[in-house]
């Protein structure tokens, strides 16, 4: 019975009108099952990052920030943790590091980190927590600065300006976090806010494209 079925599918190759032919100097497949097509992965980094440049924010400012267990509160939650600290300071420090880095290369960035010479402080913010974030995951946070004439909440202090941070969920994706905060210009050495020169001031304004 054996040899009888070998002998048949051994027949089955040889014939042009069977499914099984194998033309002669060819090799058959290495599996039964037809090759399945490979799609394209989607990186979801890079669509978070696709995402939050769409909306306007500022690609100097993407901070990723990874969820770690240790992270999560007693209910397992990781968004009051790692989400509040990196938007408002990781991203933040991330994005005025690229300010100095704009204006005068890295000594100047060094010194608007360090707090010397005219550089930012924090007047105010605001966060909302939109969806919770559990271990394991990567939120990539974008900053960006608000354009005055369209911004309903712009302050009328010359040294003042507002900005928002969004937390993007590369699990989820999804934003999960936003915030919006008031930044003043600050002048470290004289211990007192100020209004920077105009170079200073059209490099903010250059990071506003595209925000709405």
């Amino acid at each position: 019975m054996r040899r009888n079925t070998i002998s048949a599918l051994q027949a089955a190759f040889r014939d042009p009108s069977s499914p099984f032919h194998i033309p002669a100097g060819t090799r058959g497949p290495s599996s039964p099952d037809p090759p399945s097509e490979i799609n394209d992965v989607v990186d979801p980094l890079k669509t978070a990052t696709q995402k939050l440049t769409e909306a306007g924010f500022d690609p100097a400012s993407f901070w990723e920030q990874r969820i770690v267990w240790g992270d999560q509160d007693a209910f397992q939650y990781a968004i009051f943790l790692s989400t509040r600290s990196a938007l408002t300071s990781l991203s933040r420090m991330k994005w005025v590091l690229s300010i100095g880095n704009e204006l005068g290369g890295q000594a100047k960035a060094d010194a608007m980190i360090k707090g010397q010479g005219v550089s930012l402080i924090l007047k105010s913010i605001e966060v909302r927590f939109r969806r919770p974030v559990t271990f394991p995951d990567t939120l990539l946070i974008g900053y960006r600065p608000k354009d005055p004439s369209s911004d309903a909440n712009v302050d009328n202090d010359p040294a003042a300006f507002n900005v928002t941070a969004s937390a993007y969920s590369v699990s989820q994706q999804a934003v999960v976090a936003t915030s919006n905060e008031a930044l003043v210009w600050y002048d470290y050495d004289r211990l007192k806010k100020c209004v920077p020169d105009e170079e200073t001031l059209s490099v903010i304004f250059g990071r506003m494209r595209g925000s709405s």
